[in-house]
């Protein structure tokens, strides 16, 4: 970094920092998530704001032979990435067992990083982290909802009780794991009602499990079918 940048490197900094901003927030607010367009131009341009700032005090930093103080301007985008954490934590969201959010704050922290790269005149890192992101957030997109992944489900059916015992096999040949849990009577229900844990593994863009529904509505009648992420360590 330059000890004295001048006016036109900042403002190459600075719009570069905004333009990867944007580049990046479009691609966020496109999904309709919670840190969208602004939201990310604002976060990336407060960090290179921040590394400008650092930039310009490293010439006057340090410790005098007549000083008793010194300034440490480095600490400035060391508070910048902290203080982005309290608002990537704001973007997760826990309903249960569901989690959301965690990429929105993970962007939000590399958008940081990126405006931190462009403040302090780093163009090359900067661009070259704008354009991995955009190939993570694009690109990768496309092959991750193609990994197969582990699905669970909580499903309870009102059914005879040879038919809850025949369930396991039913559902078998769709690919599709059945294991009785539990058994409920109701005063409202003639039959019983049985809690099967459903596990499967298919890739995220194959959607619900609609033919499971449509095969045991064939045998039973549903009453719950609820989708369970399994719980983050």
């Amino acid at each position: 970094m330059p000890l004295n940048p001048d006016w036109q490197d900042i403002a190459a900094r600075l719009v570069l920092t905004v333009l990867a901003g944007a580049l990046i927030g479009l691609n966020r607010e496109a999904r309709g998530h919670s840190a969208g367009f602004r939201t990310t131009i604002l976060v990336g341009l407060a960090a290179a704001l921040t590394m400008v700032q650092a930039n310009i005090l490293l010439g006057v930093g340090g410790k005098n032979p007549d000083s008793f103080a010194s300034m440490d301007v480095l600490r400035f985008p060391l508070g910048v990435l902290t203080g982005v954490g309290f608002i990537g934590g704001g973007a997760i969201l826990r309903r249960g067992n569901l989690v959301s959010g965690v990429t929105t704050a993970a962007t939000l922290w590399v958008m940081t990083a990126i405006g931190l790269a462009f403040g302090g005149g780093q163009y090359g890192l900067g661009a070259a982290g704008t354009l991995l992101t955009l190939l993570t957030l694009l690109v990768l997109k496309w092959i991750d909802v193609r990994i197969p992944r582990d699905h669970r489900a909580e499903l309870d059916v009102a059914c005879k009780d040879a038919k809850a015992h025949d369930l396991p096999e039913i559902v078998k040949p769709l690919g599709y794991r059945a294991r009785l849990v539990g058994l409920e009577r109701r005063q409202d229900r003639h039959d019983p009602v049985f809690s099967f844990e459903i596990r499967w593994t298919r890739p995220d863009r194959s959607g619900p499990p609609t033919d499971l529904l449509s095969l045991i509505d064939q045998h039973a009648e549903i009453t719950k079918f609820q989708l369970v992420r399994e719980p983050m360590h």
